[in-house]
């Protein structure tokens, strides 16, 4: 199920739920039930509620951006680094530079292919992209310069398979949720009371309170399905976070997806 037919859903029940309650809510109210006037530490309570929780729902929605940021940087990170070893590794002879670039294609096409896919859905990676890329590292390593010019391309070309592996170790380690337990506790928790607020103002079933009571609890779930969303570094499908990789290696990817 798509996560936005998710998202509708949600927004629809948690509108028809606070709707309902409103109109039994006013179907039960005494006749001489004076709606005129809220007292004034009610009002006081709900808006500092509020304000509380949105502040705690603006740090939540930061820190999940920030850590979807991060993880950005390290898949970039990791496939720029490839990227310079495959054009680095041009210096050496046509076999020696083949298998290379034939190594790093393989390495690859199985990060796209089979770990992503595992990423995404919250497994953790399999151990052959690692010995891919120590296969990698240990012909580069192997590989005794010939010349002036495969000496100076020689530790550059150590570097960015360090720098990928650094990057890939990142990227293994950091495809949890952000947010610990408790906080999706206190942020859900948070979300049912500062809805369940808005009852104690007294609305009614006119047009414009029924509406403004609608609109907010689907903002309070959408804003909550938005941190939900961004708590997966990575996503939680596709490969579409690892665009990085498709952007620098074309004809390793569009093989893969055709393949897949």
């Amino acid at each position: 199920m798509s996560e936005w037919l998710v998202l509708a859903i949600a927004m629809a029940l948690v509108c028809a739920v606070v709707l309902t309650f409103t109109a039994i809510r006013h179907r039960r109210a005494a006749d001489d039930e004076d709606t005129s006037e809220t007292p004034d530490v009610i009002e006081y309570m709900t808006m500092m509620v509020g304000v509380v929780y949105a502040i705690v729902l603006g740090l939540a929605i930061a820190g999940v951006w920030e850590a979807r940021g991060a993880a950005e940087d390290s898949v970039r990170r990791e496939a720029q680094s490839l990227y310079e070893v495959t054009q680095r590794a041009d210096v050496y002879p046509v076999p020696v530079r083949d298998r290379i670039r034939g190594e790093v294609d393989a390495y690859v096409a199985h990060t796209v292919n089979v770990d992503w896919p595992r990423l995404t859905s919250g497994q953790a990676a399999t151990a052959e992209g690692a010995g891919l890329l120590g296969k990698l590292r240990s012909d580069v390593t192997h590989q005794a310069p010939a010349n002036e010019l495969q000496a100076q391309a020689y530790q550059p070309l150590l570097d960015h398979i360090a720098a990928a592996d650094d990057a890939r170790h990142s990227r293994t380690q950091s495809d949890e949720s952000t947010l610990p337990s408790v906080v999706w506790f206190g942020l859900l928790v948070g979300g049912v009371v500062t809805v369940g607020l808005i009852f104690t103002l007294q609305i009614r079933r006119s047009g414009r309170e029924l509406l403004l009571a609608g609109l907010f609890s689907a903002l309070i779930v959408f804003l909550l399905f938005m941190v939900w969303s961004f708590d997966a570094p990575y996503g939680r499908g596709g490969i579409d976070s690892a665009g990085a990789f498709q952007d620098l290696f074309p004809a390793v990817t569009v093989t893969v997806a055709a393949g897949s």
